[in-house]
This record gives structure tokens, C-alpha cells and sequence, in this order.
């Protein structure tokens, strides 16, 4: 694990213990310089999840991804700093109605520090937690950005966000580990299938400061902060290149066309 190769792209220079400070530290620079993104999906370039495949399109290309990208270098990284970490298993409930089994196509951390169990999830799109979780029941925790909770089921628990007045969904989970052949056959399905919701809509997102955020879908680009949102619509091929590359760092040649039905009626590029 090259951990200045890391760091540099994220921005971080600061500890390098393994504690609490340096997990939140680490959860919110990655989030802010890593977009979460589907980009080599709707391309059909295919998804690696070998070790050295996601260092080099995350860290050296500066590139971005999604779930199993994101959430396993973060996992490599807070190992070789000692951290003791599990990936385990979720289901995504974004805009997701209270009746509706989403597949369990997510993964992400859990951390040990001192005898208490946290989450780190840079990988769940633009509402990734910007600080890791305590992993306890019916408590409001304070993020860089939405405050978040976790309610208790009977057979699950719940990762909630308030965005307003209001808490929704983020993802389930039942703390079952997520070993690498269930992420391969996962990542398959989420990269390839084609009811996979990866596969019908382009999707963006990354954390700003001062509890911002930016995300794209489509040709819907979307700046949210505490006081409210602003969007506007890309109207041209050409200026979405142009966003992803000056909004998101994603440089991409001229002339890259993304096929989706949300993309169709854009202007060519000239």
C-alpha cells in the first residue's frame, strides 16, 4: 500500500494513528477529493477490484468509483496505518420506498479503536458519511456535513441521514462480513446487469467544504450546502466533459459519449 501516494491524493498531512481523530480525518479528505462514480460502467471498460487495479485508477489515474472501489482501498489504508477493519455487507435504501429489497450490493468498514465499534463509508454516493459512526443504537451523531443515526431492528439495523427536518434511509446492514468472492460476484452484478441502476443513469458526486455538497446525475448538476441547493442543466456533451473534468478533477478525452436514456437529448459536442 503506497500510503504517500494516498495521501497526496486526498490532500491529508496530518497523524497517523490509529484513532478516532485520524478515521474522521481520513473519511472526510477522501470523500472531498475522490468522486464517487460510474463512469467506466456506462462506458463498459468493466470494474476491477484487484488491489493494484483500484490504486491505480483512484490514486495514479485520479479517477473515482463506487462502493467496492472506494470502501476497499479505504480498508487497505487503515490497516497499514493499524487499524483493525472488517468490510462488511449492506443494501442501499436511497429513495427507496420502507417495503422495497434492494440487493445487497454494498460494502463498506468497520473499525475497532479502543474496544468500540465504528462505520467508515466513503463509498454511498453523494451521502457518503464524512466522519465515521459509533456503532450504537438511537443516538444523533454530528458530521462535517448531515447529521446521522442508526436505528436498531430486530434483524437489522438502519444508517439514517437528516437532510432538512427530515430522516431517510442511506443503507441496512446486519454486520455480516463481506469476504472478497461475495464482492466480486456483487460487484459483477452492480457493473453488468442490466437492471442495475449503475447502469441506466450517470452518476457523480463528491463532499465540499463547509458542509457542501456537489453531485450530478444526468444532466442534473446540484450544489447542496446548509442554507439549501442550487441546480442547473447541462445542456451540450461538450459541457459535460467540461463539468466532470473542472467540477469532479475526472479528465476524460474528447469525445467521450456516455449512453444513457437521461443523456440522449444532450447537444453533440461540435
Amino acid at each position: 500500500m503506497d500510503l504517500e501516494a494516498y495521501f497526496d491524493r486526498i490532500g491529508y498531512d496530518g497523524p497517523r494513528r490509529a484513532d478516532r481523530a485520524t478515521l474522521d480525518a481520513l473519511c472526510l479528505a477522501h470523500v472531498k477529493a475522490i468522486p464517487f462514480e460510474n463512469l467506466d460502467v456506462l462506458l463498459d471498460r468493466g470494474v476491477s477490484l484487484d488491489d493494484d487495479a483500484v490504486d491505480d485508477k483512484l490514486v495514479r489515474a485520479r479517477r473515482g468509483g463506487y462502493c467496492f472501489e472506494h470502501n476497499t482501498l479505504m480498508a487497505r489504508v487503515l490497516a497499514a496505518l493499524g487499524f483493525e477493519v472488517k468490510l462488511l455487507s449492506g443494501r442501499v435504501r436511497i429513495s427507496r420506498p420502507a417495503d422495497f429489497v434492494p440487493p445487497r450490493t454494498h460494502v463498506f468498514c468497520r473499525v475497532e479503536i479502543g474496544g468500540e465499534s465504528f462505520l467508515a463509508d466513503v463509498g454511498v454516493g453523494g451521502l457518503s458519511p464524512t466522519a465515521s459512526l459509533r456503532l450504537v443504537a438511537d443516538v444523533v451523531q454530528q458530521t462535517p456535513h448531515e447529521p446521522r443515526r442508526l436505528l436498531r431492528e430486530p434483524a437489522r439495523w438502519l444508517h439514517q441521514v437528516k437532510l432538512g427536518d427530515a430522516w431517510s434511509d442511506v443503507c441496512e446492514l446486519t454486520l455480516e462480513e463481506m469476504p472478497r468472492i461475495d464482492r466480486e460476484v456483487a460487484n459483477w452484478y452492480t457493473s453488468t446487469h442490466p437492471a442495475s441502476h449503475f447502469r441506466g443513469r450517470l452518476m457523480v458526486a463528491r463532499a465540499l467544504d463547509a458542509g457542501g455538497r456537489l453531485t450530478l446525475l444526468d444532466t442534473k448538476l446540484t450544489v447542496r450546502g446548509r442554507s439549501g441547493e442550487e441546480t442547473r442543466e447541462i445542456a451540450s456533451r461538450a459541457e459535460l466533459l467540461d463539468v466532470l473534468a473542472e467540477r469532479f478533477g475526472l479528465e476524460l478525452p474528447a469525445g467521450t459519449v456516455f449512453d444513457t436514456p437521461g443523456l440522449a437529448g444532450l447537444a453533440p459536442a461540435p
